[in-house]
């Protein structure tokens, strides 16, 4: 969006049986702030399902309008994904820019991803947004072009821009799918290596802006010491769409890696969910998921809903994992307390780490054995690589060799399976 002030009139239609309508308009506003939109009104229309030409009903599309020059707006955004012909009728009915709420999503992605795979995703989800669209999106063209009721031999460079702009849409979404191929690729290699390592993998997942950052920079600090691993953090929906994966090395030799995943959001657009597929499947493949839930929200529940759904959709299930009540100091709950799955902290008061660390820890690990291995003086390399890679919890020197206690994956045991004297 350019440097003009944009000011924006909110427009819903509350279907009857749609209890988070309330706060889907709350959110639609703070979707509006996460790109400097100014918010100068709602216009809310009660219906039994929304109209197929406009949306709203034909009488609301005057208030809108007289409301929208009052205003002196130069925006309407709208609360639900509009078809191409609702685009293109309100377009010409109210005279004005018209976006959906899956624009407004895509345009926030646009701006907030900073690396090249995120740019891709994000480019190729809006590509295919448009494509149905273009015709909505490009009604003035045809108004300039050859509009002169001269019938189809007149063919107005307006239709004729549009082909060649279809075709140049599918042509740029080939190519990205195909170069988004070969990065899923080289994740997938990745993923593959990280297994093949034995290192536990930790993701954090939830809904935008429930912490997840933060927490990620507490567990860093307090489990690595490393600041130069930070992420980027801040109070604002999708301050960060870019995976971060990060190896910690914990005080007792053993390590994990840790991986955040872009947040969700309720109607999170379907194209984006695809084109975002490889990133969210970092989830996958974890041994234990975060779910990191902002409780001090009235609307968590939901919240948790939309995060399982979107993680069902691109097929992450069946993993075990932790709900982390994050921002307990503002929700009037007591913290921090640790019951089962569930942990009520506040990341940003550090309260509640210390003992959802010892969980995760217990939960990741709970599959490592202790046993003894008798090493022979000449395979000093295996000692070295017992005592930098696992817990040694005690070393005595034999006279045919080095006797250590240790505390192991189960692929280390299997490897050094040739070593081991008892448990």
């Amino acid at each position: 969006m350019d440097s003009i002030i944009e000011k924006a009139v909110l427009v819903g239609v509350h279907i009857q049986n749609d209890e988070h309508f309330e706060y889907a308009m709350e959110e639609l506003q703070n979707l509006a702030d996460a790109i400097d939109v100014e918010v100068v009104g709602h216009i809310v229309q009660n219906l039994e399902r929304r109209n197929p030409s406009h949306y709203v009903g034909k009488g609301k599309i005057d208030e809108i309008r007289n409301f929208y020059d009052e205003m002196d707006a130069n925006l309407v955004i709208f609360n639900d994904e509009l078809s191409p012909s609702q685009i293109r009728n309100l377009e010409q009915e109210l005279d004005c820019k018209v976006i959906d709420r899956t624009m407004l999503i895509l345009d926030i992605f646009v701006r907030r991803a900073r690396t090249s795979e995120a740019r891709m995703q994000v480019e190729l989800a809006q590509l295919q947004y448009m494509l149905p669209r273009l015709v909505g999106l490009r009604a003035s063209l045809g108004r300039q072009a050859g509009g002169t009721g001269g019938g189809l031999q007149n063919k107005g460079a307006g239709e004729t821009k549009l082909e060649l702009d279809r075709r140049k849409i599918e042509d740029q979404i080939a190519r990205l799918r195909k170069e988004l191929e070969h990065v899923k690729e080289q994740r997938e290699t990745q993923r593959k290596q990280r297994k093949k390592s034995g290192t536990p993998v930790v993701s954090i997942v939830g809904y935008t802006n429930a912490g997840k950052s933060t927490l990620m920079n507490q567990l860093l600090r307090k489990m690595d010491g490393n600041l130069a691993k930070q992420v980027y953090e801040e109070d604002m929906l999708f301050a960060t769409l870019d995976t971060s994966v990060r190896k910690l090395r914990l005080i007792d030799n053993k390590e994990i890696i840790l991986t955040d995943t872009v947040g969700f959001v309720s109607k999170l657009p379907h194209h984006l969910v695809k084109a975002f597929r490889s990133t969210l499947e970092e989830a996958r493949d974890a041994d234990l998921l975060l779910h990191v839930v902002d409780v001090s929200n009235p609307e968590y529940r939901f919240m948790m809903e939309v995060t399982n759904d979107t993680l069902h959709d691109v097929g992450v299930e069946n993993i075990e994992t932790l709900y982390i009540y994050n921002k307990a100091d503002r929700a009037n709950v007591p913290y921090p307390v640790i019951q089962d799955d569930s942990a009520w902290i506040s990341a940003k008061e550090d309260k509640g780490l210390d003992e959802l660390i010892a969980l995760i820890k217990k939960k990741v690990f709970e599959q490592y054995v202790t046993c003894k291995l008798l090493i022979p003086f000449e395979r000093g390399e295996i000692v070295s690589y017992l005592n930098e890679k696992t817990t040694v919890k005690q070393t005595d020197y034999e006279e045919n060799g080095t006797l250590m206690t240790v505390e192991m994956s189960e692929a280390d045991r299997a490897r050094f399976e040739g070593f081991v004297v008892s448990h």
